[in-house]
């Protein structure tokens, strides 16, 4: 969980401290329902979309307002400290103020990036060239900001983040900057959510003649370097976007490790082991399908034991094969004069 620091009276109790923030945001209406749901500023940090509904914040953009304010609160503070309740402020001339000190250079882990642990999504709309050829330059721009839109809210709404937009697609992060126990339940619900949301948009446009859209998702999860400008340096960035490659057009991939995670909690089905390109092992991929409604304990294991049995067949064939090639080359050099 990301830490900050608080910018209220330490002097007051929790739950009013909350109840002046929100105050000051002009939303005293939500103070009881953050107050009879024991919200504090421990746990303001945490709050997505999703729990601000669930308190009762119906409007939207009251809940967009309430994460800004939020993820204002997540900055370092910038201004000195007012004075102390209580203690009067110092009378006469001003004593000069010390020199400036040199700036020191960034610590060398602030400067390598921070590690994390997180899931990777990347989101690519299929067959765009020959939508927007189709449409007008305007019609198009509009077409693509609304499947925009919707994932990223849909990314959002899952306590994930908007990394990149990359043209037609998207990188979205579970567990940067908040991490939370259960980032690749969130991935997964927000892929579903994703193609939820697409088939809304694509019901709106049907009416008046737009063309049909569908995506491709792809999900890995593991370890990363994410530096101070957000880039992600990692092999989980690459072979999601590998996987998303493979997916069917309105089909959501995901890896072994991701699917270890959430198992039992949605409906897979097991694609095969894959060779992806850039990853030096085979991967296993599961097509996620829905929810479960369910937790059969005793399915879930034993779909991730298939999964290892499958990679664990493909490193197999790949030793064997390398053994053939080694005696086939001494066999060679046995044989010349």
């Amino acid at each position: 969980m990301v830490s900050f620091r608080l910018r209220q009276s330490q002097l007051k109790p929790p739950m009013q401290q909350v109840t002046d923030w929100l105050e000051k945001l002009g939303m005293s209406e939500y103070a009881q329902r953050f107050a009879d749901n024991d919200i504090d500023f421990s746990i303001l940090g945490d709050l997505t979309d999703q729990d601000l509904k669930d308190l009762g914040v119906a409007s939207l953009g009251h809940r967009r307002k309430i994460l800004r304010a939020i993820a204002e609160l997540r900055r370092p503070e910038t201004t000195a400290a007012p004075p102390a309740a209580g203690r009067a402020p110092p009378s006469g001339p001003a004593p000069p103020s010390p020199p400036p000190t040199p700036r020191t250079p960034p610590r060398r882990q602030e400067a390598a990036g921070e590690r994390r642990y997180l899931t990777v999504m990347f989101c690519d709309l299929v067959g765009s060239t020959g939508i927007a050829a189709q449409l007008d330059a305007e019609e198009w721009r509009d077409l693509l900001g609304a499947y925009l839109d919707a994932a990223s809210a849909a990314v959002m709404e899952m306590g994930g983040d908007v990394t990149k937009k990359l043209g037609d697609g998207l990188m979205a992060l579970f567990g940067y900057p908040l991490a939370h126990e259960n980032d690749a339940e969130r991935a997964a619900r927000a892929a579903l959510s994703i193609r939820r949301a697409l088939a809304d948009v694509n019901r709106k446009n049907a009416g008046i003649g737009k063309p049909e859209l569908k995506t491709r998702i792809g999900l890995e999860t593991g370890p990363v370097v994410v530096d101070a400008t957000g880039e992600v340096y990692g092999d989980a960035p690459n072979t999601a976007a590998r996987v998303q490659a493979l997916a069917e057009p309105g089909s959501v991939l995901m890896t072994a490790q991701v699917q270890r995670q959430v198992a039992g909690l949605f409906v897979v089905e097991e694609r095969g082991c894959h060779q992806l390109k850039g990853v030096p092992e085979p991967v296993t991929l599961f097509r996620l399908i829905r929810k479960r409604r369910r937790t059969p304990l005793r399915r879930a294991s034993e779909q991730a034991s298939s999964s290892d049995l499958a990679c664990f067949q493909a490193l197999v064939e790949q030793a064997i094969n390398r053994r053939k090639q080694v005696a086939r080359v001494s066999s060679l050099r046995l044989s010349r004069p």
